[in-house]
């Protein structure tokens, strides 16, 4: 396989499973894995910033009531800031020993256990449908620690993020928008931080042609999953994706 489609299949696998609860870092070790790509730095930069883009865009009349401080976002926005605190703080502390994290493909393996139990349970939620304006602090907290948790690889960033909003009482459609938004901080922090690693050591082995088309079909295959979690969401079906974590789980832990 040349190294263009490899990346294009990255790019792809990185938009889906940023979005859909199935974990991205996740997926992305197990196919760099496979694919003996050893130099991720410049990709992940790249992919992410990819994911960003499907997440503004598909949020975008969202993003401009916050960036225009509309008055019914300003409390919203303030509750998002606050959200990406600890996911920030603790990439930042931790940052040696996430990156070691992921160089255990079986450490995903049990991790994907635990984001499906995550799912199952989310069904199950008595939900009481609390709107935007009823959110406080302790839920921006709550969910920003979800967050955080997810920086471990096999943790589904948007699966714990929502569970957690569910568990809080929020709008399944609200918990989905927040979970979403929520993303652009910390996803535009992690790659900012990833930029200056960059600068320092070189942009590896990949060409703009690879970097670009990675970051195209990221963003296109992020986008999609987007409106299909959503849907999913609205539905009460997160946990059908459960039985995925868990089947790719058993088969992490028994054969690698």
């Amino acid at each position: 396989m040349s190294e263009l489609l490899k990346v294009i299949v990255l790019g792809l696998v990185q938009g889906l499973t940023e979005f859909l609860p199935v974990s991205s870092s996740g997926h992305l070790v197990i196919f760099q894995h496979f694919f003996n790509i050893t130099e991720a730095l410049t990709l992940d930069v790249f992919l992410h910033f990819g994911t960003l883009i499907a997440v503004v865009i598909a949020y975008w009349e969202d993003v401009v009531e916050i960036i225009t401080l509309k008055p019914r976002y300003r409390k919203f926005s303030y509750y998002i800031l606050l959200g990406s605190v600890p996911a920030g703080v603790i990439g930042v502390l931790y940052k040696d020993e996430i990156e070691h994290a992921f160089n255990s493909v079986k450490m995903v393996g049990f991790m994907l256990i635990i984001t499906g139990i995550l799912l199952w349970l989310s069904d199950r939620v008595n939900n009481q449908s609390r709107a935007m304006e009823e959110m406080n602090v302790i839920d921006s907290i709550v969910i920003g620690f979800a967050q955080a948790f997810a920086i471990l690889p096999g943790v589904s960033r948007s699966g714990s993020t929502i569970v957690a909003g569910l568990f809080k009482g929020l709008d399944r459609k609200l918990a989905a928008k927040y979970s979403f938004l929520l993303s652009i901080p910390v996803i535009g922090g992690a790659t900012l931080l990833q930029v200056f690693d960059l600068v320092q050591e070189g942009f590896g082995a990949f060409g703009p042609i690879e970097l670009i088309s990675g970051t195209i079909a990221a963003a296109i295959s992020g986008y999609f999953a987007i409106k299909l979690l959503v849907k999913l969401v609205n539905q009460e079906k997160l946990s059908v994706f459960a039985y995925y974590c868990w089947s790719l789980a058993l088969i992490i832990i028994l054969f690698f």
